[in-house]
């Protein structure tokens, strides 16, 4: 085998083709893995632009082996190894290539292509340049052909959507030449070791080889061993007296956390997690020889350790009020703040700042994050705020003051008092952060009631509750219809209300509660130990004026418990973070989805009519096509720019697999709410607790509850429901209950071992609203249907049964049928269940 360092360009050009083997696994690559690399990308871009001196960036190998040559062909190469990065590349490629066709750059969009995707001079499938295994394959041509299905729902699509929109994003952002320094960046800037096998070699089993290998050294490890071997004649007490107790108490994880940190501290604000042995080994080498240097650094590490861990263990700290701070700092979750916090400690122990200015200047930090969450600020480029804090800091002037200076420099995007009161007003804080988050900040907000016999958070189990339900009965939404705008049903003024802030408590009483009317709720809530909850139960109805009163007085509390930045004022001309996450929202849609003005609006906050008015003025961007009305049809006022040459949006909908009646109104299936807009972008979308098994088995109280709605509801599909339930026993599975009103139902199935469990469940029966979801949200994360083609395989089999039309769009989502389907076809659908337990039994038996 050879091996050499090579650019990305050099490895692709020429008349040769990367050929995945069918042994290879399917593109598996996720909105993760590209944003780290989107990351790398974006730091080699801002170097180049600034003139510094940009060395490449090791991305990793690719092990390649001849295939065949015809005469006349192209060079074939099978990609034994490093098949994601390639296929990500090339993905990358083609995005970039389809925004240059966007900003009219043609010869741009000509050397994108002949350069990298496609062998000019060939046909056929020679004409690609990369050719994926069969089941990405024909998702993967759509991109580099620019086909309307091009970003389909997919990983393959998915990845393609994400470039597009990070073009999109930057160029917005970027000066003239960012989108050609771009280009540069990934055809000359990314290092790639091509290892070439010969001839004969046993190409599988180097495949083999390199994925059974065993568990290599961490970065920790490796430096240890390094500054060891400086220390011939110390290292064995350096290593008993302060690097083992270290190792020791921090474990290995936060052990390499703590070297990566120590790296920041000192000034290196670009080290990366994966490059700590090299960063660290550059800056000690000039100490080989010097073993009173070298054990020197190590107790300055054994220092900064100790002071790690009064951050991840505030236990460990002694000054009340930091250790308040550094509580709720741990409670709220993260890392992000570590840098500057292990800097602050610093300056404590070095005596140059006391225990309270460093609380305070951690409760700054606090707010920060809090602010940021609940006005749905774009998380891009925190982690980087908080790594060059260190070095950034003021040191004229105390710790507080400082750190509240740095973050509220303008880039850095510190919520005003303002736009706190609007976000809390009208932004769904239900899908902001992760659920312990929204549980912190609630916990807080009771908390600053001050109440004489506080709540023991740690011991209650409490939940988040919707006062006004998210699923309401006819009762709410006609106490809605009062309050409705014109042109505006009850039900969109509830989807604009029901998760906002304003609308949410926590309780210990879900079960009960559930969609109760609310002076059922107000009974419940009046016996509630929270102050919040009898606050609530105090108001005579609770509506659209009672929710935006609480939210009023929710905002009071939250000012005086985060402080905002120094002015305080929303920066002049500075876009609102909604439209941001509006475009962000219409490039993750897959191709073949629509989406209506309503649930844009829902999801950012803001309403539709305004919406409409900032797609009517923009509508080149990515995919404002795909958002119609609530018909489902194309916006009267909806105009291509002038001087395109566009088809008209419908047709350009049905190109992409949208499917149009008569009348023109789009399927509603085809349709993406505003929960799977959010599921998309990657928030923590909590579904109602009635949709989620239960972990306990069969409970019979709440199967005879689900088997009375049943046929209280759909009497003709209650047998055949039942049948099936019947059948998944006898296939090995079981049936789950959920605990709300409406008793939903889930046939689960263990796919596991007695050691380590595997539940999975394919659908989820609603006996009341008369509804199955296909939990493809759930099964995605679950072997073997995390690979898109066993999804794909899924749906297509329900498809074939009449009165199922699943979307292929929403193979991420929790698309749905109706239960009466059942009732005519329920010996078809037992089929289908016996596909998935034969499908889940053969990837068990693979597993082990």
């Amino acid at each position: 085998m050879r091996a050499q360092e090579i650019t990305f360009l050099k490895l692709v050009q020429g008349d040769k083709q990367f050929q995945v083997p069918l042994y290879q696994r399917t593109y598996s690559w996720g909105r993760e893995q590209l944003k780290r690399l989107w990351e790398d990308v974006g730091e080699l871009v801002d170097q180049h632009l600034s003139g510094e001196p940009t060395a490449p960036h090791f991305l990793g190998s690719v092990v390649l082996a001849p295939g065949q040559i015809q005469a006349g062909g192209v060079q074939r190469w099978l990609v034994v190894d490093g098949q994601q990065r390639l296929t990500t590349l090339m993905l990358a490629f083609a995005a970039l290539r389809d925004h240059l066709r966007s900003t009219g750059d043609e010869r741009g969009v000509d050397r994108v292509h002949r350069q990298v995707l496609v062998n000019e001079f060939h046909e056929g499938l020679d004409h690609y340049r990369l050719l994926p295994t069969q089941a990405d394959r024909e998702a993967y041509t759509a991109c580099v052909r620019s086909r309307a299905e091009a970003g389909g729902s997919d990983n393959v699509g998915a990845a393609y959507r994400f470039f597009r929109g990070a073009f999109a994003e930057g160029h917005e952002a970027g000066d003239e030449r960012w989108t050609a320094t771009v280009e540069t960046v990934l055809k000359d800037l990314l290092s790639i070791v091509e290892i070439t096998a010969e001839p004969g070699d046993n190409v599988y089993r180097i495949f083999e080889s390199i994925n059974n290998t065993g568990v290599g050294l961490s970065q920790s490890d490796l430096l240890r061993n390094y500054v060891f071997m400086l220390l011939p004649k110390r290292g064995e007490r350096v290593y008993q007296e302060l690097w083992l107790p270290m190792q020791q108490s921090l474990g290995p994880k936060n052990l390499e956390l703590l070297v990566w940190l120590d790296l920041i501290v000192r000034g290196n604000s670009k080290a990366k997690q994966s490059e700590i042995y090299r960063e660290q080994q550059k800056r000690l080498q000039s100490l080989a020889g010097d073993e009173g240097a070298l054990q020197y650094e190590v107790e300055q590490l054994a220092q900064r350790g100790r002071r790690f861990l009064r951050i991840v263990e505030p236990a460990r700290e002694s000054s009340p009020k930091l250790r308040a701070v550094l509580e709720r700092l741990a409670a709220w979750g993260g890392q992000t703040h570590y840098p500057l916090a292990l800097h602050l400690l610093d300056l404590v122990d070095a005596g140059r700042t006391t225990p309270d200015d460093a609380a305070e200047a951690l409760r700054y930090v606090e707010s920060y994050l809090v602010r940021r969450l609940i006005c749905q600020t774009p998380t891009t480029g925190l982690n980087r705020i908080f790594m060059e804090a260190p070095t950034n800091l003021e040191t004229d002037r105390p710790a507080a003051e400082a750190v509240r200076r740095f973050l509220s420099g303008r880039r850095r995007r510190w919520p005003s008092d303002e736009e706190l009161r609007a976000a809390i007003r009208g932004k769904p804080f239900y899908w902001s952060g992760r659920p312990p988050q929204r549980s912190y900040i609630l916990r807080r907000l009771e908390e600053s009631y001050r109440p004489s016999e506080p709540v023991d958070f740690v011991k209650a189990a409490l939940s988040v509750e919707h006062v006004l339900p998210q699923r309401p009965a006819a009762a709410w939404l006609q106490l809605l219809d009062e309050e409705t705008e014109e042109n505006q049903t009850p039900q969109e003024l509830h989807d604009l209300l029901v998760h906002t802030l304003g609308n949410l408590t926590l309780t210990g009483d879900n079960s009960k509660l559930s969609n109760h009317p609310f002076e059922r709720k107000q009974q419940i809530l009046e016996s509630s130990a929270l102050r919040m909850n009898l606050e609530i139960a105090e108001a005579k109805r609770w509506g659209k004026a009672e929710i935006l009163d609480r939210a009023n007085r929710l905002t009071d509390r939250a000012v005086e418990l985060w402080p905002g930045p120094i002015g305080g004022i929303k920066p002049v001309g500075e876009e609102s973070p909604g439209w941001t996450e509006l475009r962000a929202a219409l490039v993750v849609m897959p191709s073949g989805t629509w989406t209506t003005y309503g649930d844009v609006a829902e999801l950012i906050g803001s309403l539709p009519v305004a919406v409409g008015a900032y797609l009517g003025s923009n509508p080149s961007l990515i995919g404002a096509y795909r958002v119609l009305t609530v018909e489902g049809k194309i916006s009267p006022s909806f105009r291509w720019p002038e001087g395109g040459d566009r088809q008209p949006p419908q047709e350009l909908l049905a190109s992409e697999g949208i499917r149009f009646d008569a009348w023109g109104r789009a399927h509603r299936s085809q349709r993406l709410s505003a929960a799977e807009l959010a599921t998309l972008l990657g928030k923590d979308v909590a579904q109602p607790v009635t949709q989620d098994p239960l972990p306990e088995g069969e409970d019979s109280a709440a199967a005879e509850r689900f088997r009375t709605q049943l046929r209280k509801n759909w009497p003709d599909a209650h047998d055949a429901v039942l049948a099936a339930l019947d059948f998944w026993r006898r296939q090995g599975g079981y049936v789950n209950y959920g605990r709300f009103e409406e008793t939903s139902c889930f046939p689960m199935l263990d796919a596991g071992t007695s050691h380590r469990p595997h539940l999975m469940w394919p659908v989820g029966i609603y006996p009341v609203s008369g509804t199955v979801e296909v939990v493809f949200q759930y099964l995605k994360d679950r072997s073997p249907f995390d690979d898109t083609e066993q999804r794909r395989e899924l749906l297509n089999r329900l498809n074939k049964i009449e009165g199922i039309d699943l979307p292929e769009a929403k193979l991420e989502l929790r698309p749905s049928f109706p239960v009466r389907v059942f009732a005519e076809h329920g010996e078809e659908i037992c089929g289908v269940l016996d596909w998935f337990v034969h499908t889940a039994a053969l990837d068990l038996a693979q597993r082990d």
